[in-house]
């Protein structure tokens, strides 16, 4: 046993675990609403930006983009190319106003910008769903790393993660949840960089490895004895170096390009850092940062899915390399990658670095649905006249009854793909929340009628196409169906706004919040 614990896998795991429960412990003093929900907005731009790169570098980019990437090649690497646009655009038209707005909740400004409890009702049912359709491939990605490398079943994965993350983010709030998300981004960050470095100096040079992938046409030797029916894997080269194999036509592939690149202004978690920042000003910076540290997380996660797929063409690598590549799927393609790469000591970081990752983004998602629930639900509808300790000891009961929500969910997708969950989680809030801050930003004639309208339909449109595939029609069996749920989404809030039309009386008032530079520092 105590041998056990001192391999790699457990020593770096178990010292991850530890630096949490330390900061946690060291963040736990949360007396007010703003220190519990927004880490009373005194984070510096260079912390809340590898807050936010932490944030939105999720299991999906760590595990998934690699993973989709070896498994779909082409296809696979134009997700990192969608998720990628969605921060700048989030930059340009959303991180500075939101934070001149100044808000705990994302619910907030639509109650606040209509004056209106059921637009809050309305946001806090969104906010809901985008989490939990979230939180799930990340505790997917949980379990299947501990049941993977530490031998525990499917179902102790999901328990003990949702019982680390009520932990974590009941008692640290938004300070410990901040500080742990920065230094979480920053594990990954050396992950892989150590494994990028360990590929070249191995000689998988990009050039190289990709003209044989593309050369190589038959059976790959070696994966015979893992496999149900006894045979080596085939595999076409020429066809994962080409275009359609996931997305067939042009519309599927501008379907996912709108439901991804739109899909990050409207996450609930993601929005929820700007009201962090001190300023506007410094929500701008943090959101160029995180750009920065997210197309190098890119970059790096399409190379090692190709050199994920060289090692596994080679049909030489470690016997144990060879299962994990094929009893994991894409889900484990990088802890393989990275035992082929440089063994235990490699393996063991990286994962830790993909506990880092799930821990970030499932802390962001429990932040941003408990102040849904405890701040949007029970202290608007249920508690009025409030007071600070009460409104704090309620968002972490709420952390209590996400953790349960959320363990559920998780054990429902136990053989998802890990990057495609979160590509339709992308697309409900690209056909929701994103309409509603784009118009409710940079548009007067936006009213409560048709921001309502306009999150109703664009869930249930995005949760039918989603769900009920099969009975469309196949020429709207969009695998991400961007195409037609974001356009539904704007024109209900355009349409229904224009023939309601009674606009806030105080919307100049808003619009001069939001835009001017008087308010740079609110």
């Amino acid at each position: 046993m105590t041998a056990m614990l001192f391999e790699p896998k457990f020593l770096l795991t178990i010292l991850l675990m530890g630096t949490i429960v330390y900061i946690t412990y060291l963040s736990k003093r949360n007396t007010t609403a703003s220190d519990y929900f927004v880490g009373g907005r005194s984070f510096s731009w260079f912390t809340n930006g590898s807050a936010i790169g932490g944030d939105y570098l999720s299991a999906a980019t760590f595990l998934g983009i690699a993973g989709l990437t070896y498994q779909l090649g082409y296809d696979g690497a134009y997700y990192a190319f969608c998720f990628s646009i969605g921060l700048t655009l989030l930059a340009i038209f959303v991180a500075g106003p939101l934070r001149r707005f100044g808000a705990y909740t994302v619910a907030d400004f639509l109650a606040y910008r209509f004056h209106s409890k059921r637009a809050r009702l309305a946001a806090v049912a969104v906010v809901l769903a985008i989490s939990g359709f979230y939180a799930a491939p990340q505790l997917l990605g949980a379990a299947q790393i501990l049941s993977m490398f530490f031998g525990t079943s499917y179902e102790f994965g999901i328990i003990f993660t949702c019982s680390v993350m009520i932990f974590y983010v009941g008692v640290g709030g938004m300070k410990g949840t901040t500080l742990n998300q920065a230094l979480e981004l920053w594990i990954r960050l050396g992950a892989f960089l150590l494994m990028v470095g360990a590929a070249i100096y191995g000689g998988l040079h990009y050039q190289e490895i990709l003209a044989s992938i593309n050369e190589f046409k038959g059976v790959i030797t070696g994966t015979s004895d893992f496999t149900a029916d006894g045979k080596d894997i085939p595999f076409d080269g020429a066809g994962w170096t080409g275009t359609g194999n996931y997305f067939p036509s042009f519309w599927q592939t501008i379907s996912m390009t709108i439901g991804l690149s739109l899909g990050t202004i409207g996450l609930p978690h993601i929005l929820l850092r700007f009201y962090t920042n001190p300023s506007a000003r410094a929500a701008r910076k943090s959101a160029l940062m995180a750009i920065g540290i997210a197309s190098v997380f890119f970059f790096f996660a399409v190379y090692l899915g190709v050199v994920g797929r060289s090692i596994f063409l080679s049909g030489n690598a470690d016997p144990g390399v060879m299962k994990d590549l094929i009893a994991g799927g894409n889900n484990m393609v990088v802890p393989s990658t990275a035992q082929a790469l440089g063994g235990e000591w490699l393996l063991g970081l990286v994962i830790a670095g993909a506990f880092a990752a799930v821990f970030s983004n499932l802390s962001g998602l429990f932040i941003a649905s408990s102040g849904a629930l405890a701040h949007d639900l029970y202290a608007t509808f249920f508690r009025k006249n409030i007071t600070e300790k009460e409104r704090v000891i309620a968002g972490k009961v709420s952390i209590v009854i996400l953790g349960i929500l959320y363990g559920v969910l998780g054990l429902m997708v136990k053989e998802a793909s890990i990057g495609h969950l979160v590509a339709l989680a992308f697309t409900v809030a690209a056909s929701t929340f994103t309409p509603i801050f784009i118009l409710g930003i940079w548009w007067r004639g936006m009213t409560e009628k048709g921001a309502i309208a306009g999150l109703v339909i664009g869930l249930i449109a995005s949760m039918y196409m989603i769900f009920f595939k099969s009975a469309l029609p196949e020429f709207l069996q969009f695998n991400v169906p961007g195409l037609i749920t974001v356009p539904i989404g704007f024109l209900s809030v355009y349409i229904v706004s224009k023939l309601d039309r009674r606009v806030p009386a105080d919307v100049n008032e808003f619009m001069k919040k939001v835009h001017s530079k008087e308010s740079e520092a609110a």
